[in-house]
């Protein structure tokens, strides 16, 4: 079954909020929940960011050149496409997403809170 949000993915990029992307996350997430194998909880969703952030800095070392410089031809699972790079950016959003679910925590409301810690922190250090 499609998600009632379809309508967002056909949107250009620059018409979608932060707040349209969770819940088009959330979306997503919901209908993987239908066919995984065992309900993931929030143990599950936390190893997942770990394994998802373990995989984006695969790519950066390699795109960094901290491997060495052959090792994606002898495994392509190393190659630092830009689109494997987002693609786990995009997986450790997920993950983030999921496990901000579970505590019922808004991410915009989160990320507005600490964005504003920031700015005092900044500001009392006049900048």
């Amino acid at each position: 079954m499609p998600s009632t949000r379809g309508s967002l993915y056909n949107r250009p990029v620059e018409n979608i909020s932060f707040k349209d992307a969770v819940h088009m996350a959330e979306d997503v997430v919901a209908r993987f929940e239908k066919i995984e194998a065992r309900p993931w909880g929030v143990e599950g969703a936390t190893m997942e960011l770990s394994k998802q952030v373990g995989e984006l800095s695969k790519f950066i070392l390699m795109r960094e050149e901290y491997y060495f410089s052959d090792r994606a031809e002898l495994d392509p699972h190393y190659l630092a496409t830009d689109e494997n790079i987002a693609d786990e950016m995009a997986d450790v959003l997920y993950a983030v997403i999921r496990i901000a679910k579970h505590y019922r925590i808004d991410l915009v409301e989160a990320h507005l809170a600490a964005f504003k810690k920031a700015e005092g922190f900044l500001a009392s250090r006049g900048v």
